[in-house]
């Protein structure tokens, strides 16, 4: 049986890599469609897989960020209270001070009764000194209180907006759960017979499109060799060759698409956004006849998909859910164009291929 025909073949094994809470059963796929149609729907399902994917990576990532900034701020807050306390005591002496000297004359009233000017000067510097340092005190106290409060009412907000996130990420999860299970029923609902044609019309349509696109000269003559970070960014994603396809995961056991290119270059040295729609928007485009190996090609036109070329025509990737990494052809889905994630800062941005 073909790699592509054990991926459609794949059933509840899915459902078991993510222990997730169950979903509602939908109402049960109709098998009797034209094998394009069913091809065209199982498409379609695992496309809306990953994008539910990429969503929920998305906010995985500001989850992440999101609990940083709230340890930071407790942090802050825990020290802001100490210093606070501090101050506290420092207001308790100077009270105190206050408080013992209220029965004798007022360090002004004798400085203007003194007999001896140079003394009276001298002591004068001296009670002006012990101002300032009282004024001090006071203002220590009032900004560290105003501080502690700004901290309660950041960290207070921090929180409410991490709560927020993982809400949101539930939710996300279970959408992906749910549209899993979509494919799964499909899948379980077809014969052997249909598994088999539907897997020889996506290989046909993998080929033609492999075709045509290296007939267009699109993909130029692929003489450029890698850099040193993206020959070390292909060796680790060659590495991974046979893990299993996760949703969510970067490694090391398992990857989802953009888990795979974002972990190969962390361990070359040049850490990028985790997700591909984040590659797309904020990494250098190149065209697709400027390729070298390292570099990312991007997929669908909402940038969901996303693999490591690495030289003739081919690219490394983790390619969708019941899968496993491995090298495929550079037109296994519709291309949107190429990142290149060490490119330099000074190259001018290129046009966007298609």
């Amino acid at each position: 049986m073909s790699g592509v025909l054990l991926r459609l073949a794949w059933t509840a094994a899915v459902a078991a890599q993510a222990v997730l809470a169950p979903v509602p059963a939908a109402a049960a796929p109709d098998p009797q469609r034209p094998v394009s149609q069913l091809l065209t729907d199982l498409q379609r399902l695992y496309r809306q897989v990953e994008q539910a994917t990429e969503t929920y990576n998305a906010t995985a990532g500001q989850l992440k960020r999101q609990q940083a900034e709230v340890a930071r701020l407790d942090g802050e807050l825990a020290r802001a209270r100490l210093a606070l306390q501090d101050s506290r005591m420092d207001a308790g002496r100077l009270a105190r001070q206050q408080y013992q000297n209220s029965s004798d004359l007022s360090p002004y009233v004798r400085l203007l009764l003194g007999r001896d000017p140079q003394h009276a000067l001298d002591e004068g510097h001296v009670i002006g000194r012990l101002a300032r340092e009282r004024a001090k005190t006071v203002a220590s106290l009032t900004g560290t209180e105003k501080k502690r409060d700004a901290l309660a009412r950041a960290a207070r907000k921090a929180l409410d907006t991490r709560l927020t996130l993982a809400d949101k990420q539930k939710k996300q999860r279970d959408d992906v759960t749910a549209k899993l299970t979509d494919v799964e029923r499909l899948l379980t609902s077809l014969t052997p017979e249909q598994l088999g044609a539907v897997a020889r019309l996506e290989q046909t349509g993998v080929a033609d499109a492999q075709r045509k696109l290296t007939t267009s000269g699109a993909l130029g003559d692929d003489a450029r060799p890698a850099s040193d970070e993206g020959d070390r960014a292909v060796a680790y994603a060659m590495d991974q060759l046979g893990k299993p396809y996760q949703w969510g995961a970067e490694g090391p056991k398992s990857y989802d698409c953009s888990g795979l290119t974002s972990q190969a270059w962390d361990h070359a040295g040049t850490p990028i956004p985790r997700t591909s729609q984040e590659q797309w928007a904020r990494l250098k485009r190149i065209p697709l006849r400027d390729l070298r190996p390292g570099d990312l090609v991007v997929y669908y036109p909402e940038a969901t998909h996303v693999a490591m070329y690495v030289g003739n025509g081919k690219v490394v990737q983790a390619p969708r859910p019941g899968e496993k990494v491995e090298v495929s052809p550079l037109a296994s889905y519709p291309v949107l164009g190429a990142v290149r994630p060490d490119a330099s800062p000074a190259q001018a941005p290129a046009t966007e291929a298609r």
